[in-house]
């Protein structure tokens, strides 16, 4: 990926640990504090939603959007960012 952004490169230089929700690309404070009101409130806990549904980045989009009041673009970037560490670390 050539146009990664700076925050993207952060998430991918190092292992998941115990980064806080709001560390994922794309993950904006106001998306943080729903997804922590859900009980995403770690990195590794959306990455797990992200697993569960296969790693299928519309349907984890669409989730992210209906249930959890994701911009597109949130959504989006989102998505990316856990495909593409999942791309380096799994």
């Amino acid at each position: 990926m050539d146009h990664m952004s700076p925050r993207l490169r952060a998430f991918l230089s190092e292992p998941i640990g115990e980064k806080d929700v709001v560390w994922v690309d794309g993950v904006s404070n106001e998306l943080a504090i729903n997804l922590v009101t859900k009980g995403f409130n770690k990195a590794y806990i959306l990455l797990g939603q992200f697993l569960l549904m296969h790693k299928n980045e519309a349907e984890f989009q669409k989730w992210l959007i209906c249930c959890c009041g994701a911009t597109e673009c949130e959504a989006q970037e989102s998505s990316n960012c856990l495909k593409e560490w999942c791309s380096c670390f799994l």
